[in-house]
């Protein structure tokens, strides 16, 4: 699953959100990764976070927090 959203704030910035299993190799565990571009280039964002899906509640409740 994939999911696309534009910045808000620049012209063509993209954020895109993606399920990614075993991002490390064989052992490591599937992450939630967060991806922004400011040139619109969701499959090589500028920046990027991985969060462990296990932390996924956790994160969203802290940015709900922040609204």
């Amino acid at each position: 699953m994939s999911k696309t959203i534009e910045l808000s704030g620049t012209k063509k910035g993209v954020i895109s959100i993606m399920k990614i299993e075993k991002p490390y190799g064989e052992k490591s565990g599937t992450v939630a990764s967060i991806g922004i571009s400011l040139a619109g280039n969701a499959d090589e964002p500028e920046w990027k976070v991985h969060i462990p899906m296990g932390n996924l509640e956790e994160v969203i409740e802290a940015l709900k927090a922040l609204q």
